[in-house]
């Protein structure tokens, strides 16, 4: 059981890792408030959970709450400096968690919320229902990996790189610099309500204590080990990363040790993150170059006799 609870947080965390690969992998944006969608799409599940709401419907207004917040905490901040978006991102989790723990009338404030299971009232035994969020959570993991492959290698997705790379010279393309940031923002916050919604769902109840900005460090840490702007990599990341977040907290119960093995971590995580900025900044996976129609062609004439 405790292998099945591991997989479903592997592919909520991996949904996490890819939604900020989409912002700053492949779009160079800091979002250091990741944690705040991840939020605000489980408190979107919860609540139409809670009114009848079929799971399908509850994760698709998860991901339109998630997005519209995303919209609207980038457009004041995308006219600025990149890392006015950074600070801006961050107090906005801040904010966001302060607010609804003092709304109670929103999600039960401090004392959580209880969600309801897609999977309630069918009767199934509890590796059954286990199983079946294996299958939900990887299964829309899945979906999102493929829709992100394919549209990162459309000109669309040529451009967020090129607004990485450099701005000024998509500027002079004719490119709105503020839609494309904004749009980027908007599908990776989309995303991180969706798996906010499936975390809602799998935990059923939150409360604000569960969205501390360390969710976001994690998220980072996964990002930037399996490599930006490589979709393999930020799952790739995810997976290695929470297995052994995971796989830390019942360590003790098998080996004596004289420390916590899960406090130990996050020191190993920020020396891992030192030694891959200083001799593998691209992470375990490289950014594969993008190549287009005309390349492809132009390769194809010059092999040829």
């Amino acid at each position: 059981m405790y292998l099945l609870d591991t997989l479903v947080f592997m592919g909520i965390f991996a949904l996490l890792s890819m939604s900020l690969n989409v912002e700053y992998g492949y779009t160079g944006l800091g979002n250091f408030g990741k944690v705040a969608f991840f939020m605000a799409g489980a408190y979107a599940y919860a609540v139409t959970a809670a009114l009848g709401w079929p799971v399908y419907l509850s994760l698709v207004m998860a991901a339109l709450i998630a997005g519209a917040l995303g919209a609207v905490v980038s457009l004041p901040a995308l006219r600025l400096r990149e890392d006015y978006l950074a600070i801006v991102t961050l107090s906005f989790g801040e904010i966001l968690r302060i607010f609804v723990k003092a709304e109670q009338w929103l999600a039960g404030g401090v004392w959580g919320k209880t969600v309801p299971s897609a999977f309630a009232g069918l009767g199934l035994s509890p590796k059954t229902m286990a199983w079946a969020n294996v299958l939900l959570v990887w299964a829309i993991l899945a979906g999102v990996f493929l829709f992100l492959h394919l549209l990162m290698n459309t000109p669309y997705g040529r451009v967020l790189r090129g607004i990485r790379e450099d701005d000024v010279a998509v500027q002079v393309l004719g490119k709105s610099l503020v839609s494309y940031k904004a749009q980027a923002l908007m599908v990776g916050s989309a995303i991180a309500g969706v798996a906010g919604g499936l975390f809602a769902q799998y935990i059923r109840f939150i409360d604000p204590y569960m969205f501390l900005p360390l969710v976001t460090f994690l998220v980072w840490v996964m990002l930037i080990l399996g490599g930006p702007a490589n979709h393999w990599g930020a799952l790739i990341g995810a997976l290695i990363v929470e297995f052994f977040n995971r796989g830390s907290r019942i360590v003790k119960d098998y080996i004596a040790l004289p420390f916590d093995p899960h406090n130990v971590q996050f020191v190993l995580f920020g020396l891992l993150i030192i030694f891959l900025l200083l001799y593998r900044p691209y992470g375990l996976f490289r950014e594969k170059p993008m190549r287009t129609g005309a390349e492809v062609e132009v390769s194809k004439w010059q092999s040829s006799p």
